[in-house]
């Protein structure tokens, strides 16, 4: 075979790989209820407002910047702090409160009256669809999968492997009650192993009211996708929480928006946000918020603290590990935003969550001294 067929082969199937890949990966849809139209469109979903997407000639530049760029302290070199708790640390919480604990990145365990919840549960090693690359953790959760108690919900923002992880939602297919989805996102966790009728799907603003307690899924600007081709074919979005004496606002992945105003207004004042604050580009600005934007989005939504997710356990960007929390501490002051700011592992409660430690400073400062 002449050196050009040898190539021509290789390439044939490299696209064919690809191809099977893709098809793994993608979002299964199949069977996804009518989405209001006002925001799908030709099998996508659509940000309120009209945003600029990336075409094929960004994203390859986007790629480039990530094999090209020198990063600065994109990951630390020394080890983050992180709390173990254990189940009977759990259990012996007060079955009369509302906790929450920071599990790293955007997951988050709550107990809410006695009942355990899970917000974007990701446990994998990586944050992607390969075991051996990908963003990796930058720390161990601060309990294991198999540790767990039984939830009673668990509710997902968005289709990104950094939020949803199937080998996490496998585990829990049966160790869960009910799973709470965007609409679309229903398909892979019945493909993972969730009954159906465990599974409810949300549309913005649907909510669910149960006794004292409202869930209720909010609008972001962002996107969705698991695969090459699977782009915005289901949705994404945040997630309000509210009891009968509480009241938690998680941001998902989100652009700053007018609709952190609108959720405010319907759903304010809130006890605590947990708010996006990392991951943050120039290529990306409309799908993801600086710092100072994730204290305005607080402000928005009526917040009374504020705590900054979405950092310090994956690499996703161009920025030091602790550039978000630095510059929302600042930004917090200058508005004077009551930040909490806790360490993985801490257990907190949902009206008096203030942890002003800043964790990060020491490390950053011993990790710069080794430049």
């Amino acid at each position: 075979m002449t050196p050009f067929r040898w190539i021509l082969a290789f390439c044939l199937t490299l696209l064919a790989g690809g191809c099977m890949m893709n098809a793994e990966l993608v979002a299964n849809t199949d069977n996804m209820k009518h989405p209001n139209a006002a925001r799908y469109e030709d099998g996508k979903f659509h940000n309120s407002a009209k945003i600029e997407t990336a075409g094929i000639g960004k994203t390859v530049g986007i790629f480039w910047r990530f094999m090209t760029a020198s990063k600065v302290d994109a990951e630390p070199e020394v080890n983050l702090p992180v709390k173990e708790i254990t189940r009977e640390q759990l259990d012996q919480l007060a079955d009369d409160r509302f906790w929450l604990i920071k599990l790293g990145h955007s997951s988050i365990l709550l107990k809410v009256y006695g009942d355990y919840w899970l917000i974007d549960p990701v446990f994998a090693e990586r944050a992607s669809p390969f075991s051996f690359m990908g963003p990796k953790r930058f720390h161990q959760p601060p309990i294991e999968l198999k540790e767990l108690p039984p939830i009673k919900k668990v509710l997902i923002s968005h289709n990104h492997y950094d939020h949803l992880d199937k080998e996490s939602i496998a585990h829990l297919a049966e160790l869960s009650e009910s799973f709470y989805v965007p609409l679309g996102v229903d398909g892979d966790l019945k493909k993972w192993g969730v009954a159906e009728e465990k599974i409810k799907s949300f549309d913005w603003w649907q909510e669910e009211r149960a006794g004292d307690q409202l869930i209720a899924f909010t609008p972001t600007q962002h996107f969705s996708g698991r695969g090459m081709s699977d782009g915005n074919s289901t949705l994404w979005g945040s997630w309000v929480i509210k009891t009968a004496n509480e009241s938690l606002y998680f941001s998902g992945d989100s652009g700053y928006f007018a609709g952190f105003k609108q959720i405010g207004e319907t759903y304010g004042p809130f006890d605590l946000t947990l708010i996006e604050t990392g991951a943050y580009d120039k290529d990306w600005a409309n799908i993801h918020m600086t710092p100072e934007e994730s204290v305005q989005a607080h402000l928005d939504l009526q917040g009374k603290v504020m705590i900054p997710i979405h950092n310090g356990t994956f690499d996703l960007a161009f920025h030091a590990w602790y550039d978000p929390l630095n510059r929302v501490t600042e930004a917090a002051e200058a508005h004077q935003v009551s930040l909490s700011t806790p360490v993985v592992g801490d257990i907190l409660q949902v009206t008096s969550p203030a942890v002003e430690q800043r964790w990060w400073q020491g490390l950053q400062n011993t990790q710069l001294a080794t430049l």
